[in-house]
């Protein structure tokens, strides 16, 4: 039996026949999949680091780590710098002045948060949506010098606190969320969205007053987006320094859609990067993640949950108008809603004991390629392959 909660915060409670979840405590069967999957993706981390010649630190190093352990040093020193968000640099500076290595105080603040992440998606979804989550085939970015952990904790759990009509919680999370991705304004604007559904779905009366009471404590995450827009405006004179950046330094402008997937589709050639065919198959599996991000849209939509519908629309918007399909594979970690919607398939149950029997063994056949997924996934970034 798993729980789950709609909108309004209302509990609702799903039964499987699926034994084996019925007679594991689900904190129990979380923490194992945690263990198992961390430990699986450290020692493909180790093994690639003695392979290589490299240290931990190096291998846990490559990418995007290193435009924040340079921030964390010297600032935005580099403009281009300025579309990473300051809340992981800042924990890296703060590591530093102590003595701790970067990198590795990284990993480790990254690994708490994708374990308190997994908490909320517990609370949230239920046992299923949390453990397919810790081995979804981009894991690797939650346990790494990466905001992906950081930012889902802090996000899964702003939501988790918005359902309980907890708001003062979750602007909090939210703020926190706002210090380390763009995205805060995506889940700023769906929390914007539960507001009005829960109103809506529980036809309270005094509907204005507990909406403006919603409204005022979104404020809070909408500061904190504002302050790293001032500070960017003073060290720059420019308004747009942050889009700017992702021009300068990543080739992301708007752009129409249908341009936008005919470049990914086009940079997924394998003659488009000479001796580089992971670069091909990465730009293969955005746009794979991008299919993957407009069904669970509509999905939501079907299932009148708006508040979710716009969580995940709004990143397939983004993504679907930039130059091209750009780490919308890492953004399926942010997607919280698509674990909904993949537990419930788990604990479908047909009605015919030969279509049961096949409909399980699809089951357990994707949790496998998940979890192959992720070790090859895993193996990618710890060598230095392109890994979105």
């Amino acid at each position: 039996m798993s729980q789950t909660t709609n909108e309004a915060g209302e509990a609702q409670v799903t039964v499987t026949s699926d034994s084996a979840i019925r007679r594991t405590n689900p904190l129990l069967l979380v923490g194992l999949t945690f263990i198992a999957s961390r430990a699986m993706m450290a020692l493909i981390g180790v093994i690639s680091a003695v392979h290589n010649g490299d240290t931990l630190e190096v291998a846990a190093g490559h990418w995007d780590v290193g435009h924040f352990v340079r921030i964390a040093t010297d600032g935005y020193a580099d403009l281009t710098e300025t579309a990473f968000f300051p809340g992981l640099p800042l924990l890296l500076r703060l590591a530093n002045s102590l003595g701790i290595p970067m990198v590795l105080f990284g990993c480790l603040v990254s690994m708490v948060a994708s374990w308190f992440a997994a908490l909320a998606l517990l609370r949230l979804y239920g046992p299923m949506a949390a453990c397919l989550w810790l081995i979804a085939p981009p894991a690797v970015f939650t346990m790494i010098p990466y905001t992906e952990a950081l930012f889902c904790a802090a996000a899964f759990w702003a939501w988790e606190r918005a359902k309980a009509d907890r708001w003062g919680w979750a602007a909090t999370f939210a703020a926190l969320s706002c210090t380390l991705r763009i995205s805060g304004l995506f889940l700023w604007g769906a929390l914007g969205l539960l507001a009005i559904s829960q109103i809506r779905l529980k036809n309270d009366p005094d509907w204005l007053g507990g909406f403006c009471k919603k409204v005022a404590w979104l404020l809070l995450p909408l500061a904190v987006l504002g302050g790293y827009e001032l500070y960017l405006h003073s060290l720059t004179g420019s308004w747009t320094t942050w889009l700017d950046a992702q021009q300068s330094g990543w080739a992301r402008s708007f752009t129409s859609p249908w341009r936008s997937l005919q470049r990914t589709l086009e940079a997924g050639h394998f003659a488009y990067w000479p001796g580089r065919p992971d670069v091909a198959i990465m730009f293969r599996i955005e746009v794979l993640a991008m299919a993957i991000g407009l069904a669970a849209t509509l999905i939501c939509a079907w299932q009148k949950r708006l508040g979710e519908f716009g969580w995940v629309g709004i990143h397939v918007i983004a993504f679907g108008t930039s130059t091209w399909y750009i780490s919308a594979s890492r953004a399926v970690l942010l997607w919280f809603p698509l674990y909904s919607l993949l537990a419930q398939l788990t604990t479908w149950t047909p009605k015919n004991p030969r279509a049961k029997l096949c409909w399980r063994c699809l089951i357990v056949l994707g949790i496998a390629i998940s979890a192959i997924g992720m070790c090859i996934w895993a193996w990618l970034f710890f060598n230095g392959k392109w890994s979105s």
